[in-house]
């Protein structure tokens, strides 16, 4: 099991970003897949998830209505789009698949002005 995060970088306030999470090695629409991020100082915590076969999301309550969390099973890919970005949302954000426990190595992503 291997998962693979990319779109991470500097941005505004109020900006958007998207960041995909490239996974292989099992049968990518039956898990859950999830987002968590971690910033300096902090413990990581979840962002978002989806579930496997049912595709349900569930945010932190700090970024609903906000992030978008999806699935393009036809690429093995979970996306996370991020609108109206604000400085606490700095932080690394890693990709989570709980069933097999695989991390991927995280991307930056920096808000600031």
């Amino acid at each position: 099991v291997k998962v693979v995060e990319s779109g991470g970088g500097l941005v505004q306030p109020g900006g958007s970003l998207r960041l995909s999470c490239a996974a292989s090695g099992f049968t990518f629409s039956s898990y859950d897949m999830s987002w968590f991020r971690q910033a300096p100082g902090k413990e990581r915590e979840l962002v978002a998830m989806i579930s496997g076969g049912n595709d349900r999301t569930k945010y932190v309550d700090s970024v609903k209505g906000r992030f978008t969390i999806s699935r393009d099973s036809a690429k093995n890919t979970v996306v996370l789009l991020m609108s109206y970005l604000k400085p606490e949302d700095t932080a690394v954000y890693y990709c989570y698949v709980p069933t097999f426990g695989s991390w991927g190595q995280g991307t930056q992503v920096t808000v600031s002005s």
